[in-house]
């Protein structure tokens, strides 16, 4: 009989056994038991204890996984970089309708220097 100490979420220590370890089971074998398990089908002892095990390695390694991918100095350069961000695209922002009104007036010289150039073109021809 195996006898399984509780695991601690979090700790670098996945369910250590008391006695004989048995092997780690496959990710393939053991996600064939996971859904044998969650079909409601029974499994032995032994195949209980290797889906147990691989269980609490899986939480192992995602913990380890998120720990290291947290880091708050590379949060605060992220917010830092928003914010940097923000205050661009406000300023931008703030630019455009004094564009949109330049826009406005050079579309109304270049009407006007269009317009002068037909009356010379045209009093040129009538020369």
């Amino acid at each position: 009989m195996i006898i399984l100490k509780p695991f601690k979420f979090g700790s670098n220590n996945v369910k250590q056994l008391t006695k004989k370890e048995p092997k780690m089971i496959s990710d393939e074998l053991a996600k064939q038991l996971h859904d044998k398990s969650t079909r409601g089908k029974s499994l032995s002892s032994e195949e209980q204890s290797s889906l147990e095990q691989w269980y609490a390695f899986q939480d192992d390694a995602e913990t380890q996984t998120l720990t290291k991918s947290y880091d708050e100095s590379k949060i605060t350069i992220l917010q830092t970089q928003v914010n940097n961000a923000f205050i661009q695209l406000m300023t931008v922002t703030k630019q455009i309708p004094g564009m949109i009104a330049e826009n406005e007036a050079l579309k109304g010289e270049i009407i006007q220097l269009h317009n002068q150039l037909v009356q010379q073109t045209t009093l040129s021809l009538a020369k």
